[in-house]
């Protein structure tokens, strides 16, 4: 496959000056790391899903040669600040970022051997985390990965108290946003082929969720 597709095509821009710094990735992008280790495939296409800064996307690429990184975002400022450092890391493995819109729900790509998305679920409407399992119920090889990084709420286990008030910041940022329910992921997880099969506890009261293609 290309990196582009037929339709959108990549964001090429490679202006070092659009690149954008999120502090929290240099703090999980080990933790990270080392646990996506057990859950990606050796090989393959790994297709991110809000990559943000893009800061991701090089460190993992680098982490992990034999996979190709395919990193999105709905965007412009997320697409140029990736395309930026994209372009300083000179990786060959990180392909040129593409606009993906969950919410409207047209893929890029048709297909990818793992998906993974980072702190996307509770800074974006209930409407993306629908798209997010949507597509990837159509475009996820049987049996393999979507893993999804960041805070969430459980039944039955107690909320920190970060966890709560970062909760209550989001929605008064804005009311669509909030920390996620596992347990409405898991319900949005099912009719779209997809099962649950780890939770991952990480630093800072974030977790990681596993879905597979059964």
């Amino acid at each position: 496959m290309s990196d582009a597709g037929s339709d959108p095509k990549p964001f090429e821009l490679a202006d070092t000056s659009a690149k954008q710094h999120a502090p929290a990735t240099e703090r999980n992008r080990e933790p990270i790391a080392d646990t996506l280790r057990a859950i990606l495939p050796e090989s393959g296409l790994v297709l991110e899903i809000a990559s943000g800064t893009g800061e991701h996307a090089v460190h993992f690429a680098r982490v992990f040669p034999a996979l190709a990184w395919q990193p999105t975002d709905v965007s412009d400022a997320a697409l140029a600040s990736i395309a930026a450092w994209r372009a300083e890391s000179a990786l060959a493995n990180v392909r040129a970022p593409l606009r993906l819109d969950l919410v409207a729900g047209d893929w890029p790509v048709d297909h990818a051997d793992a998906i993974f998305c980072a702190n996307m679920a509770h800074i974006a409407p209930w409407e993306a985390c629908v798209g997010l399992f949507a597509g990837t119920g159509r475009v996820l090889a049987e049996g393999a990965p979507l893993a999804i990084y960041g805070p969430f709420i459980e039944d039955g286990c107690e909320v920190a108290p970060s966890n709560l008030a970062f909760d209550a910041n989001l929605r008064m940022r804005d009311s669509s946003w909030g920390l996620r329910d596992v347990a409405a992921l898991d319900e949005l997880a099912l009719p779209n082929g997809l099962t649950r099969t780890d939770r991952i506890e990480m630093p800072a009261n974030n977790l990681i969720l596993v879905y597979r293609r059964t």
